[in-house]
């Protein structure tokens, strides 16, 4: 199968990782692309402030690579495991080397590319490179990879934060620290935006390959709930167009006939890069946006530059690595006896209003944004 553009970068920003600084025509050979593709790269990934780029040769950002030398007396290392460098982690993993550097900790990072069986493995590379607490957002697609690739995060031996995950209650897991995005408040944000603009129940179009997926459905169902409202339809299940392009024909076709047949006006899709494929791909088949659809896209990684501008639900991103970062170098420095009680902090999406819902940006840029949190007790965190 040929390698997405995701996974090359996850594998540069390894190789830099591993080595500090690396000259871009270097990674070239090692990644076995062109110079050309490896420069787009280091671009690519400069740009989102996860590579610092200078004469030819790129590093780990503030100098924090392995070859960077000793970490200054006092200092503490952290661990971070994301399941990827790119997209929607990119944010999460910026924030926390912001909030590690601002309280002159030095951040180390580990990419499972959403392989959950490594997941264990590679955050024990995480302690034996010196980390001595760390960050863990497992590699999790599937409801069934929480069980089976979940205890052991129960039972390291230094502080853990969760990222982006939550545990099942009642579980070892769900006494751990957790930070993430309310995906429900997110979701019933979008459905309370279409409905104020005149629309009947709105449909959700959604994947379900990755806890982000999973829950925003269920914000779906709890929003319906909410709301008192009845499903027009069951979910429409949306495929990647570059994996399966004959799953994402399904979809906008489904799609397209819920419109047609008057049963829907609008609709809320997972992710934002399907959503502006499916634009595009409505229009071909004589469906306008927002004329005959209101739509709201959910991540808003890249919603903003469709041709037509999407409405999106932003998750708080940033904000989850650097609450998530300050929590446990809190832990870290707790005084022998002062262990604070365990959180799970929720924090707010924010919905950005622009030209695919119909309504102006006035109506409801950055509406609803906010932290909300709740505590755990216990002394394990859970993923």
């Amino acid at each position: 199968m040929r390698e997405s553009a995701a996974e090359r970068h996850d594998r540069l920003l390894a190789l830099v990782r591993e080595r500090g600084t690396a000259r871009v025509s270097d990674l070239a050979g090692l990644l076995g692309v062109s110079p050309v593709t490896a420069r787009r790269d280091v671009e690519a990934l400069a740009a989102e402030g996860l590579l610092d780029r200078v004469h030819g040769q790129v590093s780990w950002p503030g100098g924090a690579g392995a070859g960077s030398g000793p970490v200054a007396a006092g200092g503490l290392v952290l661990g971070l495991l994301a399941p990827s460098a790119t997209y929607y982690f990119a944010e999460v993993i910026r924030g926390a080397h912001e909030a590690a550097a601002r309280a002159g900790a030095r951040l180390i990072l580990r990419i499972s590319d959403y392989r959950p069986e490594e997941d264990r493995a590679r955050t024990e590379g995480l302690l034996a490179a010196g980390a001595e607490g760390v960050l863990v957002a497992p590699g999790w697609r599937g409801p069934e990879d929480r069980p089976a690739y979940g205890d052991w995060l129960a039972e390291l031996p230094v502080p853990a934060v969760l990222l982006e995950r939550r545990a099942a209650p009642g579980t070892p897991l769900d006494g751990l620290d957790r930070v993430s995005s309310d995906h429900a408040h997110g979701v019933l944000l979008a459905l309370r935006h279409l409905l104020g603009l005149g629309h009947a129940t709105p449909l959700l179009v959604a994947r379900g390959d990755s806890p982000t997926a999973l829950a925003v459905r269920a914000g779906y169902a709890e929003a319906l709930g909410t709301l008192d409202l009845e499903a027009p339809r069951t979910v429409i299940e949306s495929m990647p167009a570059e994996t399966d392009p004959k799953g994402f024909e399904r979809a906008v076709r489904a799609l397209r006939d819920a419109v047609t047949s008057g049963l829907a006006s609008a609709a809320l899709v997972h992710n934002d890069v399907d959503a502006i494929q499916m634009v595009q791909r409505l229009a071909e088949l004589g469906v306008r946006v927002p004329e005959d659809l209101a739509l709201i896209a959910y991540d808003d990684e890249v919603a903003a530059l469709a041709d037509t501008p999407l409405t999106a639900v932003a998750p708080p991103k940033r904000q989850v690595g650097r609450h998530a970062t300050e929590l446990l170098v809190e832990r870290l420095t707790e005084g022998a006896g002062e262990e604070s009680a365990r959180r799970h902090l929720s924090l707010l999406p924010r919905l950005r209003v622009r030209a695919s819902c119909g309504a102006g940006a006035q109506a409801g840029e950055g509406t609803a944004a906010g932290t909300g949190t709740g505590s755990g007790s216990g002394t394990s965190r859970s993923v």
